[in-house]
């Protein structure tokens, strides 16, 4: 399993480790891809990218702060921690998927569509026609970490799953 360092002397965000056993604590992210180029690849951080300038920077970095503000050092993120040019890579973490988000300390879901103007009971909210909830995966990401924290676009907490 490839982690993301949430911080790392003078170059946060930008260090991936692997491991095979003893895996440390970490937070899982649970999110909407936006457009491919803008996300945070792992060939971006294996070449050295600089990542600020993308769109999923700002992604990335709000969630190694929650994670470092919850006591954790690491963080998962697909789009980053996973080759995706090795398809041998891309078909076990399809197939470990449910197993990392159960292990993980926490998930966060991050809802970027989301708007707290109505809160999150009202039919029309945001939070409840939110894109999140009709992705494939949305499921698997609810069932499987004992906790889910739920932010909407500015980062701002809207609650738990429980």
């Amino acid at each position: 399993m490839r982690l993301l360092c949430c911080n790392v002397g003078d170059q946060p965000f930008t260090t991936l480790k692997e491991f095979y056993t003893n895996i440390p604590s970490y937070a899982i992210l649970s999110h909407r891809w936006g457009d491919p180029k803008e996300e945070i690849s792992f060939n971006d951080l294996k070449n050295g990218v600089d990542i600020s300038r993308k769109q999923g920077y700002q992604k990335l970095k709000q969630c190694c702060e929650k994670a470092a503000k919850h006591g954790l050092e690491y963080v998962w993120i697909d789009t980053c921690c996973i080759d995706k040019d090795s398809s041998a890579e891309l078909s076990e973490a399809i197939n470990s998927m449910f197993e990392w988000y159960s292990k993980s300390t926490a998930c966060y879901a991050y809802l970027d569509d989301v708007t707290l103007e109505t809160g999150v009971a009202d039919e029309s909210s945001s939070f409840r026609n939110s894109k999140w909830w009709t992705r494939g995966w949305t499921l698997q990401e609810l069932l499987a970490p004992s906790s889910v924290i739920f932010y909407d676009q500015s980062w701002n907490e809207i609650g738990t799953k429980s």
